[in-house]
């Protein structure tokens, strides 16, 4: 494979960061919801846990066929929350931020005439695009969740 851009580079090193981040949030939220009890939410953010570990691998794969030493630059603290409408919006703001980072790489790498990396950006871009609809679905499912429950503690 080719040099990549310095920009593509920093592109994927964020992208790294971000998905990390996204399993490590992922993770502690179904312990969460566990603890809490709903076994349902549980499996369903240790699903998204796995999917988040797919992208953070892809992306390492990908940088070391660019010959590149993977690295994250910094994770972000795991979110968490009084209910799961608390997690699921802060959920939406991570999911909502790796879609506005593919979807800027997508368009550098057409710009600069990267096929082969813009092509790679846009898998990733339409994953976290359709993870975002089905977390804004889950959300509008809960309707008047908060409403029907307690707020519980979060740690």
């Amino acid at each position: 494979m080719d040099a990549a851009h310095p920009r593509v580079l920093g592109y994927l090193g964020r992208a790294l960061s971000l998905e990390l981040s996204a399993v490590q949030q992922y993770m502690t939220q179904a312990s969460l919801t566990d603890h809490w009890g709903d076994a349902d939410a549980a499996q369903r953010f240790r699903q998204e846990t796995v999917e988040e570990m797919r992208h953070a691998e892809a992306i390492v794969k990908r940088m070391l066929a660019l010959g590149v030493a993977p690295g994250s630059s910094q994770l972000r603290p795991a979110g968490h929350g009084p209910n799961l409408e608390a997690l699921l919006r802060q959920n939406m703001v991570l999911e909502e931020e790796l879609v506005s980072l593919y979807g800027e790489a997508v368009r550098f790498c057409l710009l600069v005439g990267d096929t082969d990396n813009e092509a790679f950006f846009r898998q990733l871009w339409s994953d976290e695009q359709h993870h975002a609809e089905e977390l804004a679905g889950w959300l509008r499912s809960l309707g008047g969740w908060r409403e029907r429950h307690l707020e519980r503690a979060t740690f």
